[in-house]
């Protein structure tokens, strides 16, 4: 499968009252054709603000992309003049964000904010451009789509809003949809059918998605690779069979650990839970060494004065660990 998105060393930092924090430093992922790609990792540790660098939507000032690269089908984006990216915004990529009450206009209709995002990138008339409203609402499985086109957001529920979130997204037939935390705020039952309308969706139109989360058992269900984030850089890199399989940095082991699995401990009424101990660090008070060390069970002298670089453990494998014995880098 070809590389529809390539991020390269992307670096982004804001100017705080603290002093310059480096909210992604040496970002490094790619996305294929028709694939999932999974970025997990707590709050904090840049997820969101990588789907923002990746849609030119870093607020600047304060914030700018410092270094690096980011690709779209061979496109450079980084130096894209803006009017030149707005046309590429919403058509060829496009993004679902985490609230779809405060990300949809409350005084316009629900029909009314997908078309005017298909008269602006496809050369459709007005009524063109509402039946294809209609049909995304269909498409991402609204009763009635043509009675719900005509309704304002306060009038949908927080599923259907996020239904509608995916549709306006998909209303021009990205290449790239980015889906960042899409069931937020959604009880378990409207999750897993977003999660369903997201897998289906992407095996019937093709379209590559990045599925943005702090949620390992939904990138187990929905992912074919993962990157996992930690304090702006990425740590590991693999399929999701190896990374939940074969875990290599202790951040990931804790993730996957923190996941209650109740045959585990079938005599028990509440499962063991496992937690990683502390927070995130402030991105103003990262030092030389590894981010993680601090929390991290395995810290060893050179992992408070070192950052480690990236190793392979396989051709599809990677992780930025000073456990990786030297040995094991293919």
């Amino acid at each position: 499968m070809s590389v529809v998105l390539d991020v390269k060393d992307l670096v982004v930092d804001f100017k705080t009252r603290a002093g310059n924090a480096r909210v992604l430093n040496q970002v490094s992922l790619d996305l294929r054709e028709g694939e999932i790609l999974g970025i997990v990792g707590e709050s904090g540790c840049g997820k969101s603000m990588t789907a923002l660098s990746i849609m030119g939507l870093i607020p600047n000032p304060p914030g700018r992309i410092t270094s690096g690269s980011i690709s779209l089908d061979g496109q450079e984006l980084t130096s894209m003049p803006a009017a030149k990216l707005r046309a590429i915004r919403g058509n060829r990529i496009s993004m679902i964000f985490q609230e779809p009450m405060t990300s949809l206009n409350p005084v316009f209709r629900i029909g009314d904010q997908i078309s005017e995002s298909v008269l602006l990138h496809q050369n459709v008339s007005k009524k063109e451009a509402w039946k294809r409203a209609v049909e995304m609402l269909e498409l991402v499985g609204i009763p009635e789509p043509a009675v719900r086109a005509r309704s304002y957001p306060h009038e949908l529920s927080g599923g259907m809003r996020q239904r509608v979130m995916i549709g306006l997204a998909l209303a021009c037939k990205p290449k790239v949809l980015i889906a960042d935390e899409p069931t937020t705020a959604l009880d378990v039952t409207v999750q897993a059918q977003i999660f369903d309308l997201l897998k289906n969706l992407q095996e019937e139109t093709g379209t590559a998605i990045i599925l943005i989360t702090h949620d390992m058992g939904a990138v187990a269900e929905l992912a074919d690779r993962v990157s996992v984030m930690y304090a702006g850089h990425v740590i590991e890199t693999g399929s999701t069979r190896q990374i939940l399989d074969d875990p290599r940095h202790p951040y990931t082991r804790g993730l996957i650990s923190c996941v209650p699995h109740l045959e585990d401990n079938p005599g028990d009424e509440r499962p063991y839970l496992e937690e990683i101990e502390g927070v995130v660090p402030p991105l103003t008070e990262l030092g030389t060494g590894c981010a993680f060390a601090p929390r991290c069970k395995h810290v060893m002298d050179r992992c408070l004065t070192t950052n480690p670089v990236i190793g392979r453990v396989s051709q599809q494998h990677s992780v930025a660990c000073h456990l990786l014995k030297e040995k094991e880098l293919a």
